[in-house]
């Protein structure tokens, strides 16, 4: 038993609905959740000390299992949707006792507290309940840590119970498998059963307060990764999972606000979070050095495989998973603000990995050119992301994140558009896949050229450079830039056949048209305007 150094702060609900033991561990330091994860035969030690564990059944977000509880509150602000799928009162009623109950049956379980959100007039106070000390490992990593005084009176506003073990009903709790995570907003309750992806708690918390913020803090909730220069310039990047925001945030010659979630003011953006969850497929100290030496004492890495008769993690091993993942603190990482708070910014980055090649590998966008790919939010989503992903797949994700915003896409497109005019900001697209042509015909691009590229963006180095115009998408191609081969700065010079580059530029821009059809009566005819050209 471990006895805690401050007592829990007990809310109401869970006063009424889960009854606390002597076996329950509280706040504990990832020293003693390492050990007892290790004890307890859930996970082992790597050659340099990070912990890592199978997740189990569930290696990736199982977005069609996510639920938001219809009622007052949401009937008529959530954009029900695909991703945004209702659940009546009654299931939610029944799965909070089965999870409750079932919580109160184990012989331990973890309980933590602490905030989202880095800037003190956004700060929201949590707390995660749950059955596996790895669990509470993760929510210590990613969410902000509280102080000493601030955790002898804290009093959780939202409450995450998760019960991996448990496995439902789907017929007597209204889901569509055994699994679920559902939200309800009246109750401030997130309720994780059935999936040890520790990734559901995150997203969780994403999506509540991309709901919460736009509404009443008109605070931009973004999908983004962001960064400040040495002059205290903010960059930020935009893009799905795969496309790189952590890669590109976490940059030696800047600092690192976050590398995930964020919120914009009007003056200023803050990391809703306290750590990285960063993909470590592939992983290497040359490609990617800051994040290869946070796998260390406290990281906690998911479903990797060592190399045989070793304790040495294979990072190119994808068997269980293509996406495998590594939480640590956001401080892991040399150069991280603290806090993780920085002006608004002044280069903002959408990133796509696009599948079809066509995309050149930088461009400007105009604030027209911005809104239009911004509410298409297209990439291709990379294998392992989500549960059956295998191959990169071609998807307009709107906002770039649409699986975690609960209100309708115009929302937030109305304020980035209202803060990049504001702020007079760069927009740019990268596109980090392919080029020479699409998915196993053509090459990925460079990590290094997409590196040199952002970073001659960031220093204003092509500002004084020619450019020319896409003939099909329209955005600004520079013709040159320092250590990237110009042939590659126009994607149809890349492939060998130049009329097969032209069918294939067409066959994406219809797709583009068709999915942009949906915002065509909510947006302004200049956006409209900026739709591709054939």
């Amino acid at each position: 038993m471990h006895t805690p150094t401050y007592p829990i702060q007990k809310s109401k609900l869970i006063e009424a609905s889960l009854q606390f033991s002597d076996t329950v561990h509280y706040q504990l330091e990832p020293e003693e959740l390492v050990a007892q994860v290790v004890q307890r035969g859930e996970g082992q030690l790597s050659d340099t000390g990070a912990l890592t564990i199978h997740t189990g059944e569930f290696t990736g977000r199982s977005p069609k299992d996510k639920f938001i509880v219809k009622d007052e509150i949401t009937s008529a602000t959530v954009d029900w949707n695909e991703f945004n799928q209702s659940i009546e009162q009654k299931y939610f009623d029944i799965i909070l006792k089965k999870i409750t109950d079932y919580l109160s049956d184990q012989k331990e379980i973890w309980v933590r507290d602490g905030f989202a959100c880095a800037d003190p007039q956004y700060k929201t106070s949590l707390r995660v309940i749950t059955e596996t000390p790895a669990m509470s490992l993760f929510a210590y990593n990613m969410f902000l840590r509280p102080t000493k005084i601030e955790l002898e009176d804290i009093d959780p506003t939202w409450q995450l119970f998760c019960a991996p073990g448990l496995k439902l009903n789907p017929v007597e709790c209204g889901i569509r498998q055994h699994n679920t995570t559902i939200v309800s907003f009246h109750h401030k309750i997130i309720l994780i059963a059935g999936s040890g992806y520790t990734g559901e708690i995150k997203k969780g918390i994403f999506s509540i307060l991309n709901f919460i913020l736009p509404q009443e803090k008109n605070v931009l909730s973004m999908h983004c990764s962001a960064n400040i220069g040495k002059q205290g310039d903010t960059a930020i990047f935009f893009g799905l999972s795969g496309t790189g925001k952590t890669t590109l945030s976490t940059d030696p010659e800047r600092m690192l606000i976050g590398d995930d979630e964020h919120g914009w003011a009007d003056d200023k953006v803050f990391n809703f979070e306290g750590g990285c969850y960063a993909k470590c497929i592939n992983l290497s100290k040359e490609k990617e050095p800051e994040i290869f030496a946070a796998i260390r004492k406290g990281a906690l890495v998911e479903n990797i495989k060592f190399f045989p008769g070793t304790n040495k993690i294979n990072f190119e091993d994808g068997s269980i998973t293509e996406n495998t993942r590594v939480s640590y603190p956001l401080n892991y990482i040399a150069n991280a603000v603290e806090p993780s708070i920085g002006k608004a910014p002044k280069n903002i980055f959408f990133l796509a990995c696009d599948a079809y090649g066509v995309l050149p590998p930088i461009s400007k966008l105009t604030a027209e050119q911005a809104m239009y790919m911004f509410l298409s939010g297209y990439t291709a989503k990379i294998a392992g992301t989500e549960t059956g992903i295998k191959d990169p797949k071609l998807t307009f994700s709107t906002c770039f994140g649409a699986p975690f915003l609960p209100l309708h896409p115009s929302k937030y497109a109305a304020l980035l558009g209202e803060k990049i005019k504001q702020q007079n900001a760069s927009v740019w697209m990268v596109n980090t896949g392919w080029t020479g042509g699409p998915y196993l015909v053509g090459n990925r691009i460079k990590l290094s050229f997409t590196r040199a590229m952002v970073s001659a963006a960031l220093q204003g180095k092509l500002d004084a450079v020619p450019f020319i115009k896409h003939p099909v998408f329209g955005m600004a191609m520079p013709t040159s830039c320092l250590g990237v081969p110009s042939e590659l700065l126009d994607p149809i010079k890349t492939w060998k056949n130049k009329e097969a580059y032209q069918v294939q530029a067409k066959c994406l821009a219809e797709k583009f048209i068709d999915n942009f059809k949906q915002y065509e009566n909510s947006v302004s005819p200049e956006i409209l305007q900026a739709a591709p050209l054939f």
